[in-house]
């Protein structure tokens, strides 16, 4: 019975750290992807004032991406 109540919290400690780990990996990939966002509206917008043609804006697209 004491073996069980061990293995219940050592699979509680790796749920909690394996959160923690996922956490933490969201909060550093955040700024990388609001920038790419954002370089995507602004192609977008771009294109939608007819600044740049479809092939322009495609090729920048699949750039960003």
């Amino acid at each position: 019975m004491m073996g069980l109540g061990m293995m219940l919290n050592m699979l509680l400690w790796i749920v909690i750290i394996g959160f923690a780990i996922y956490g933490f990996i969201l909060i550093i990939m955040k700024p990388f992807e609001s920038k790419s966002n954002k370089a995507l509206a602004i192609l977008k917008e771009r294109y939608a004032r007819g600044d740049i043609s479809r092939e322009e804006y495609e090729e920048k697209r699949e750039l960003l991406k």
